[in-house]
């Protein structure tokens, strides 16, 4: 039976739907023998400032399917390496307070849970060694390491804009996709209620079976033309506003942080991303609680130290808005959203890019054969990523939730129950006598895992008897063991692996000689 041609058009470029389009094409494509002919249309109007964005491990796989060379994402896209984050003063308002959410599994973690064997604060040292060489600014492969092979697992630090241009060349070039730079103008409507037609202001009508929403915050298809329902999530998570801005190292040969360090403070908390020239910082609050003049007051306290005195008056920043919550139906008739249209909570624990990489692998693997079969990748799509956003918002929340933190109302009201989801509740419930496993999670594959919830947890103290927990779990000797195989593995990997900032240098400098990584 041959398979009918099938036809999307992506509304919105910049990393969101330049990905979508790439991880598309890359499976479906004409250019890689596939069916589908895939357009992207966008404004003109390509933004100039970049922020730095971080990514999750995933992003290896999904650069290396679509058939993007690590060497350019390095060369082109600003990119450093990123091992997990470092959360300072989340527990107390005591500075010298932090943990560490690496990205490398707790050494023996299926067979063994060490966490009774670590204090607050101590658990990531104990069980991998990753934590330590973050400390000493190393990365986490050598020169010889394949593209997007690892010796500890990591993800990126990176401009999204110049990430968006970068992956705009490989989609056009590459994966064989339409580009059409026109303003959308009008959205034209079929009987039934679907999309027919976008139409451009040059008087263009993009037809497509399928539409995917990539305009970002002003939603234009799913929300202003579908009117998909907003669900509001600032009950639970209260941040709302951000100010951003960027700062230069003090040398040039400064080390290159390969974590995102996130800083609580009062009223919200303070995002710190390293790039090879220059550092994204930024403060996440909530209106409800704070004012811009006391969050941009309280910025530029953080910086003081970082910068010289006369350069203060002079940073740019830049004032963001977001509502957290997402749409009630990410697919409806034939438009599915992803990115920021699809919804946005805030950029703790970087899920933004993670949720376009889930939402677009989604789309590509229930593609469906017809256009009578949109209903059903549709409802199987809604609830897959409904339970994704779920799972978001209660990891993001229990950030809050353990914190002991009582300098200000902001931190008072994230511990109030009226505040917490039932599903973290009870899970919180289960967690005092045994650790997280899989069935305390609804997905067959959680964007964050069973670990990533004992790394949090163990780093703000949460208090856990143990009661429940399997016998093995309590094996003293074998713990022991355990940790010693870490320290021995950190100790080779300190001596083998080379700093940040001087292998990002030489990954660059190879790729202008046109040599491979090994």
């Amino acid at each position: 039976m041959t398979q009918s041609p099938f036809s999307i058009v992506i509304l919105g470029g910049g990393a969101a739907g330049w990905l979508t389009a790439a991880v598309l094409a890359a499976e479906h494509g004409r250019a890689r023998g596939g069916l589908c002919d895939v357009t992207l249309v966008e404004s003109p109007a390509i933004p100039t400032v970049g922020v730095g964005e971080g990514t999750w491990p995933s992003m290896r796989e999904t650069l290396r399917r679509i058939g993007l060379s690590e060497k350019r994402l390095f060369t082109e896209c600003e990119v450093s390496f990123k091992q997990g984050s470092l959360f300072t003063s989340w527990r107390s308002h005591n500075p010298g307070e932090r943990y560490y959410h690496p990205f490398s599994l707790p050494h023996g973690y299926f067979e063994q849970d060490l966490a009774r064997f670590a204090d607050a604060g101590e658990y990531a040292y104990r069980v991998t060694p990753q934590a330590a060489i973050c400390d000493a600014h190393l990365a986490p492969k050598q020169l010889g390491t394949p593209e997007y092979a690892a010796v500890l697992n990591y993800g990126y630090h990176f401009d999204a804009v110049k990430f968006g241009l970068c992956l705009r060349d490989h989609c056009v070039n590459q994966l064989g996709i339409k580009h059409v730079q026109a303003e959308v103008t009008r959205v034209e409507s079929a009987e039934d209620g679907t999309i027919r037609a976008l139409v451009t202001d040059t008087g263009e009508h993009l037809c497509a079976d399928l539409y995917v929403d990539c305009s970002g915050g002003s939603a234009l298809l799913i929300g202003e033309h579908l009117k998909v329902p907003w669900v509001d999530k600032s009950q639970v998570l209260f941040n709302d506003r951000a100010l951003a801005v960027q700062i230069p190292y003090a040398s040039e040969t400064a080390p290159i942080a390969s974590v995102t360090r996130s800083t609580a403070r009062a009223h919200g908390w303070i995002w710190d991303i390293g790039l090879p020239t220059r550092r994204g910082i930024g403060s996440v609050y909530s209106s409800r609680f704070c004012d811009t003049e006391t969050a941009e007051a309280d910025l530029k306290q953080f910086l003081r130290g970082e910068l010289p005195d006369e350069d203060m008056g002079q940073l740019k920043i830049r004032k963001l808005e977001f509502s957290p919550g997402y749409r009630a139906e990410m697919w409806r008739a034939n438009c599915v959203a992803v990115g920021m249209s699809a919804g946005f909570i805030e950029p703790l624990e970087a899920s933004a890019l993670a949720l376009v990489e889930q939402g677009a692998a989604l789309i590509r693997d229930l593609l469906p054969a017809s256009v009578q079969q949109i209903p059903l990748a549709a409802k199987r799509y809604n609830r897959q990523m409904l339970s994704h956003w779920d799972n978001i918002v209660d990891f993001l929340k229990l950030h809050y939730v353990l914190s002991a933190r009582t300098d200000s109302d902001y931190w008072l009201a994230h511990r109030a129950e009226e505040s917490i989801p039932e599903s973290l509740q009870e899970n919180l419930g289960f967690w005092r006598h045994r650790a997280p496993a899989k069935q305390d999670f609804p997905q067959a594959q959680p964007l964050f895992p069973p670990a990533s919830y004992r790394y949090v947890l163990n780093g703000m103290g949460f208090k856990c008897d143990w009661l429940r927990s399997p016998r093995k779990d309590d094996d003293q000797a074998r713990a022991r063991a355990l940790m010693a195989e870490v320290q021995k593995q950190l100790a080779a990997y300190s001596n083998g692996l080379p700093d940040n900032r001087q292998l990002i240098a030489k990954i660059i400098a190879h790729s202008a000689t046109g040599a491979a990584f090994s």
